[in-house]
């Protein structure tokens, strides 16, 4: 696993016991260019904004769920209370752990 791919495998580590490596690889390439500026790379808990664009980008598209969007906002609030010791929520991890919440993990593998 490249050095950056293993430093996100880290970040998530913080959060889960046990880290599908091949999940977090397959995030990190779906997120691709996204990743390559550190402002993009993280999600910005306290902007709505943002938070719409993860739960439609993310949840909606790429995970296909279908709940509705006050479910799916409580998710997201959910995973960001889980992250809320981190100032800077890395964008690979806020993702793993949407997917691990939703058991999607195995689109990314």
């Amino acid at each position: 696993m490249a050095e950056a791919q293993l430093d996100y495998a880290a970040n998530v580590k913080k959060y889960v016991s046990t880290v599908d490596a091949a999940a977090v690889r397959g995030i990190v390439k779906h997120l691709g260019i996204a990743l390559h500026s550190k402002d993009s790379s993280l999600v910005a808990a306290s902007d709505p904004e943002e938070l719409r664009r993860v739960r439609d980008g993310f949840m909606k598209k790429k995970l296909g769920l279908t709940q509705t969007d006050s479910e799916l906002d409580a998710a997201l609030k959910d995973v960001m209370a889980t992250m809320a010791s981190e100032h800077d929520k890395s964008r690979v991890t806020v993702c793993y752990l949407l997917a691990e919440k939703f058991g999607k993990l195995s689109l990314f593998e």
